[in-house]
């Protein structure tokens, strides 16, 4: 699922092959397709220019500043961009909640696309390679974990079901337990359960309980030994269902909703933003997709040229 890589030289090679104009024709066609915005949804974002990307992908591989491994646009070891792409040229983007990905020891550090999410908002995200990963038990009651399951809620329903842990006594510390719960809700009967959208979901002040998501960087056949850890089990799982991959290695025999992990933070933060903020999304965190779209456009400019598509 989460991975993403790009072996520049093989897809420069097959454009300058196919000519200048061909390659042109192609991505016009493939960009004015009707059902253009269902097949490539990424076309709409809201995206900070790419002209860094696009005088990178000329000159080719760059140094990474801090290791010195050659590298095409970032280094995804060191989690920052080549000589090549100015630091100043890069988007940063601020997210309202903090964003934990927990990465596969085995996972192919060169094709995960978490690596966008700490270069584009490096003061909200961090990386833990598994096993290495925090205690979330103590926190539980302002943490969710993103990965689809039977007791996977949507993210509508976050706020309603975090109250359950709250209400169970979840507390920081034992000081805090000797103290009134910070977040205490009122009880909620079965009968009004129906409503808790309208009368939970829709309190920001509800919504922001939730403080930190945690995402698992991983082949969906890796994902197992990481779900099933200890200090995983007890916190909400939240699934995103209605969102459809675009990534390039989608692997085989997995729902087209099972997405890369930049995908699944993007679309996540969408949902939250529309659904428990009840802001109105006005591209925020399109430039999470900054280098993802680029890399899209760039992959199926070269199939197209290739008559791959």
């Amino acid at each position: 699922q989460l991975t993403m890589s790009l072996n520049s030289s093989t897809l420069l090679n097959e454009e300058n092959a196919q000519g200048a104009k061909r390659n042109t024709e192609c991505l016009e066609s493939l960009l004015q397709t009707p059902s253009s915005f269902q097949d490539n949804p990424l076309q709409q974002l809201q995206l900070a220019s790419q002209e860094v990307l696009e005088k990178a992908k000329k000159s080719g591989r760059s140094k990474c500043p801090r290791c010195n491994s050659s590298r095409m646009f970032y280094c995804y070891t060191c989690f920052v961009p080549v000589e090549t792409v100015p630091t100043k040229e890069i988007p940063t983007v601020k997210l309202p909640l903090k964003i934990d990905i927990i990465k596969h020891p085995n996972e192919t550090d060169g094709k995960s696309t978490a690596v966008h999410a700490k270069l584009l908002a490096p003061d909200d995200v961090t990386i833990y390679k598994y096993p290495c990963i925090p205690e979330y038990e103590e926190k539980r009651h302002e943490i969710a974990l993103i990965f689809p399951g039977p007791n996977s809620v949507s993210v509508k329903d976050i706020a309603f079901h975090l109250q359950k842990y709250t209400k169970k006594g979840v507390c920081a510390s034992d000081d805090d337990c000797s103290r009134e719960p910070l977040l205490k809700q009122a009880k909620i009967e079965p009968e009004e359960e129906k409503n808790h959208n309208e009368g939970i979901s829709s309190s920001r002040s509800e919504g922001t309980r939730l403080k930190k998501i945690i995402f698992i960087d991983s082949t969906w056949n890796q994902t197992n030994k990481i779900i099933t850890d200890e200090r995983l089990q007890g916190l909400l799982q939240i699934e995103l269902k209605t969102r459809k991959t675009c990534f390039w290695r989608h692997q085989k025999g997995k729902p087209d909703t099972y997405l890369s992990t930049i995908e699944a933070i993007y679309y996540f933060l969408v949902d939250y933003h529309q659904e428990i903020l009840k802001e109105s999304y006005k591209g925020q965190y399109d430039n999470l997709l900054f280098f993802f779209s680029f890399m899209y456009t760039l992959i199926n400019d070269a199939k197209c040229c290739a008559g791959k598509e």
